[in-house]
Order: structure tokens, then C-alpha cells, then sequence
């Protein structure tokens, strides 16, 4: 049972955690926002120079999978676990993995990284970010309509968070956690973006949203992920597991945790013979 602290004293002790939820989803809208631009609007030369709209999608995916991947494993993204995703948060705080002060202030610093993001972008190309066919890169349902839109949000979300905590709750193959979280955005990109523009992520809509002054369809990205990925959740915890995962996607053996309350052998070794 994790300790739970007042909002004050959680503020306190782990705003640090809380800026850098922030920044890796701001830092991923701003990857998100540049790769878009460079490569979809027609006046930049990789537009010009890749004719195929699904190749230039791929490529797209490609560097969001690797940024997802940089971010997680960055020394920032081991201290917090590199969430990025309110649907994630809530998903570990249904598991019991994350107090609720710290599940309340990491969504709140999600959205406000990833707007702030979206608006960084915005300041640097421009009419470029912002019109069509970019468009601040909102996320809209495709020509298959709403329902389809709603169906593949879900069970995207669901398939995400069942790889994170099944292979984060491997002993084995945690430390591949963030690779194949990765991978998958890469995946769900490449092939899935026609179907809804491939949100999972609530944060990430309402970053593009807010600039854009965009706000059809909404409902979907807010009710569709965090309901696939709690499905997860309770799928997984309705299992046996001899290995419970903490609510990071890569847990580094040399950093303190403010989810599972680890410490590294040298902190522990400080706190219990200081000098």
C-alpha cells in the first residue's frame, strides 16, 4: 500500500517529477509538430522530395517511436517513469502503483507540457504549424467516421498499456519496456493515424485542441483511452503475477522512486549511517 501524503507535502517533495512529466510530453508534441511540418507541408523539401503520403506517415511514426523511446530512457524520464499520458497515470493509480496527489499533479503538468509544446511549435513555423494540411496537428476521426474512430482509440490504448505492464512486469524483459512501447507508436502511426489521427493520449489531443480552437470530437480521445488502458489494467490485475511492475516505464536500479519507494544500495547506505 503506497503512503499517501497531502497535496502540500507531495508538491514538496516531488514537483521536480512533476515539471519533468511536463517536458517529456511537451518535448514529444514538439517532436510530433516538427516531423508533421517538415515532412507534410507542401512548400519543405521532404515533402517535395517523398510523393508517397503513406511512406512520409511511416517516416513520421518512425521518429515519434524514437522519440517515445528517447524520452523514456532519458535520465529525466527514469526519474519520473515517463508516462506522458493521463490514460497511463490512471491506469497505475487504479493498480494502486502511483498516491493520488502524484496521479493529480503529473496529469495536471501533462496537459500544460504538451500545450506549451504545441505553442512552441506554433512560434517557429508558423502559418506552416498552423494551417491546413498540418493544422497543429489535431486529431480528428478519418473518413471511416466516429464509431471506427472510437473503436481504434480504444483498443489501441488497450494494447499499449497491456504490452507496458506485461512487459514491464517481466523480470526478464522490464528493461525493454520503453523499446516496445516505442515500437508500437511507431506502429499505431504508420498504419492507424487514417483511422483517427492516433491520439491514445488525452494530453496530446487537447495540446493541438486549445491552439487550434478545435474542439470536434473531443469525447473520443478523452473517454476512449483512459477506458481502454483501465480495461488493461483490470485485465492484468485480475492475473497472477510473481512480478509486480512499478509505475515506471523503465525502472533504473541507480535512481531513487517516488512510486515503489526503491533506493539505490549508496543512498540507502547514507540514510541509515549518516556522518
Amino acid at each position: 500500500m503506497l503512503a499517501q501524503k497531502s497535496a502540500g507535502a507531495s508538491l514538496a517533495l516531488h514537483w521536480r517529477e512533476y515539471l519533468i512529466e511536463g517536458w517529456a510530453l511537451g518535448t514529444f508534441m514538439v517532436s510530433a509538430g516538427v516531423a508533421t511540418t517538415l515532412f507534410e507541408f507542401p512548400g519543405f523539401w521532404l515533402h517535395q522530395a517523398i510523393a508517397d503520403p503513406d511512406l512520409r506517415r511511416a517516416l513520421i511514426g518512425v521518429a515519434m517511436g524514437l522519440t517515445a523511446i528517447a524520452l523514456i530512457y532519458s535520465p529525466w524520464g527514469q526519474r519520473s517513469g515517463a508516462h506522458m499520458n493521463p490514460a497511463v497515470t490512471l491506469t497505475f493509480l487504479r493498480l494502486g502503483k502511483i498516491a493520488r496527489w502524484d496521479a493529480l499533479f503529473f496529469i495536471v503538468a501533462q496537459f500544460l507540457g504538451g500545450i506549451l509544446g504545441v505553442l512552441l511549435v506554433q512560434a517557429v513555423f508558423a502559418d506552416a504549424f498552423a494551417q491546413a494540411p498540418v493544422r497543429y496537428i489535431v486529431t480528428i476521426p478519418g473518413p471511416m467516421g466516429v464509431e471506427v474512430a472510437f473503436v481504434a482509440e480504444l483498443v489501441l490504448s488497450a494494447l499499449l498499456m497491456s504490452a507496458v505492464l506485461w512487459v514491464s512486469g517481466s523480470p526478464r524483459f522490464e528493461r525493454a519496456t520503453g523499446l516496445c512501447a516505442g515500437i508500437l507508436v511507431a506502429l499505431f502511426i504508420t498504419f492507424e493515424a487514417p483511422l483517427s489521427g492516433m491520439s491514445i493520449n488525452p494530453a496530446r489531443t487537447l495540446a493541438s485542441a486549445v491552439p487550434a480552437g478545435f474542439f470536434d470530437h473531443l469525447w473520443i480521445y478523452f473517454i476512449a483511452p483512459p477506458l481502454g488502458m483501465l480495461a488493461a489494467g483490470e485485465i492484468y490485475s485480475r492475473t497472477r503475477h510473481r512480478h509486480e511492475p512499478c509505475a515506471k516505464l523503465h525502472h533504473s536500479l541507480d535512481r531513487s522512486c517516488i512510486h515503489c519507494g526503491y533506493e539505490p544500495t549508496v543512498v540507502r547506505r547514507a540514510l541509515t549511517n549518516p556522518t
